[in-house]
């Protein structure tokens, strides 16, 4: 990645490219070599992750599950606007964020997101009805927010095109280190019996993510801030007005548009899936598989639920975390020559096929092997588009691009995150399934007419949502293993679900492959 001139643009050094070149350590030409301010970075980055992640893939069951002890039983509607604005919040901010960071400094920056991040969890630890907790969220996105093009474009600044694509290669690899050993704090803090989990749990889960982010002020001591190369001289008002004037280039907007597209897809296996895998995924044949394992190993990754002894959701999950750590150094140096367009153009291949293995089924062993081509096509997209942006980013500018770069991620979150609500909601989650399932089969046990919605269902069935599939297995005598299958036999939830996120990753995909070819003709858009 180059810090000095634009890809293709023809442009002379600027004084960011001397210390740009220092602070990453470069010895020779073309010798991939990083300084210690490089690690420290990183460093920063897996205890941030870690406490994220170690939240992120849980809090979809105390936020929505419907028998989740402890949780907040809210609807996958309010779980869908949750998580809308808080894909707004923490990525589109960054738009307006990177370009205070790139002013202000990235260190200061810094600062300011891990103290607001902690709040953020404490609140969140406390918080116990709608409107706080969703209050409590915004605090924690709007950290992130002023984190993410801080540390991203630290990290540009201190990468040059020799060693970009392996320096990305290793941040994206520290962002899954974080990643796999977050969802083990959930997995250790929770009981074995899920019936046994409580509020107290959640609320020891969030303020251990509050400690793990407060190791980050220790860190930033030992960091050096790097010269952005940007102008210092602006106030905010000027600095927002940069920010958008940027923005508006047509031939960037497309892609941005076009990665929105793929995200949206793409953040559903995190989002979404938790639900799915604790309503419909049978990995009783995956838990018995490991039953050789000690005790302790044996209950961190098992839990004990009504149908069996079920691989813990955050452990399934983790398999993408867990395969990315593994390789992802690796596919960075294989691809470290592809042109980036054509690395994401097969990542996104890659991974809508993924998608569709995983929804399509409620086979444990088939859910993990489909996470394991997501994982490779997110190998290829993930790290590639920061990857992208940096190069094609003019000097002084880093912090500002790199901000750009998490667009995508919060139009296609926002739009994905409602999708979702009203998907799962209505045609996917197993609480509303058995509601619709007595409504149309048990006629006799209807109080009033329904329309549909969940709300009226409950008022017609004459029971809550939470209460459904406990009376449903009551009133038809089957156990909980025979009345899931009896519902996914019913209503093929995964076909109302999956179908329509994969079908806007093909077009996804389609699009970024044209761009890729037109992009042939603009030198500083072909990176």
């Amino acid at each position: 990645m180059s810090t000095s001139v634009p890809t293709g643009a023809g442009a002379s050094g600027s004084t960011g490219s001397t210390s740009t070149a220092s602070a990453s350590g470069e010895s020779a030409p073309g010798k991939p070599s990083f300084g210690p301010a490089f690690w420290v970075l990183n460093s920063i980055e897996m205890f941030e992750r870690l406490a994220y992640f170690g939240v992120r893939v849980v809090v979809p069951i105390y936020i929505m599950q419907a028998d989740e002890p402890g949780g907040l039983h809210l609807t996958a509607a309010h779980k869908g606007t949750i998580y809308a604005w808080w894909f707004i919040f923490q990525s589109i901010l960054p738009m307006f964020t990177g370009g205070f960071a790139d002013r202000y400094g990235f260190k200061r920056t810094m600062a300011v997101s891990i103290v607001m991040n902690m709040i953020g969890y404490v609140l969140m630890a406390f918080m116990r009805d709608y409107w706080s907790f969703f209050a409590a969220v915004m605090v924690l996105a709007t950290g992130t927010a002023f984190f993410k093009p801080s540390i991203q474009g630290s990290i540009a600044q201190n990468l040059t095109k020799a060693n970009s694509s392996v320096g990305w290669g290793i941040f994206y690899w520290v962002v899954n280190i974080g990643g796999i050993v977050g969802p083990f704090v959930s997995a250790l803090i929770f009981p074995p019996d899920a019936s046994e989990r409580g509020y107290a749990h959640w609320r020891l889960l969030f303020l251990c993510s509050a400690g793990f982010t407060a190791c980050n002020l220790l860190l930033l001591l030992c960091f050096k801030d790097v010269p952005s190369g940007a102008d210092k001289t602006g106030n905010p008002l000027t600095v927002f007005v940069r920010t958008i004037v940027n923005i508006f280039e047509p031939r960037l907007i497309t892609w941005l548009l076009i990665m929105s597209g793929f995200w949206l897809m793409m953040y559903q296996l995190w989002d979404l899936h938790p639900n799915f895998i604790v309503d419909w995924v049978d990995s009783s044949g995956l838990a018995a598989a490991i039953s050789w394992l000690p005790t302790g190993a044996y209950n961190t990754l098992v839990e004990h639920t009504p149908r069996g002894d079920q691989i813990k959701q955050q452990m399934l999950l983790n398999l993408n975390a867990g395969f990315i750590v593994c390789f992802m150094i690796v596919m960075s140096w294989l691809v470290r020559n592809m042109r980036t367009l054509s690395a994401m153009l097969i990542g996104m291949t890659v991974a809508t096929g993924g998608i569709l293995v995983a929804g399509l089924t409620s086979s444990g062993w088939i859910l993990a092997l489909g996470i394991i081509f997501f994982s490779i096509g997110e190998m290829l997209t993930g790290p590639k588009k920061n990857e992208y942006l940096g190069l094609i980013a003019p000097p002084g500018k880093k912090g500002l691009y790199l901000g750009y770069v998490n667009i995508p991620v919060g139009v296609g979150g926002y739009i994905g995150s409602h999708m979702a609500g009203y998907l799962y909601g209505h045609y996917g989650e197993k609480a509303v399934l058995a509601l619709r399932y007595i409504a149309e089969t048990m006629p006799e046990r209807l109080a009033a007419p329904w329309d549909g919605r969940v709300a009226s269902l409950e008022a017609a069935v004459g029971l809550k949502r939470t209460e459904a599939f406990t009376q449903l297995m009551e009133w038809s005598g089957l156990d909980a293993v025979a009345a899931t299958r009896l519902l996914w036999d019913t209503y093929n939830p995964q076909y109302a679900v999956w179908v329509p996120f994969a079908a806007v990753g093909v077009v996804a995909t389609i699009a970024l492959a044209i761009f890729g070819q037109m992009a042939k003709r603009w030198k500083d858009m072909n990176a």
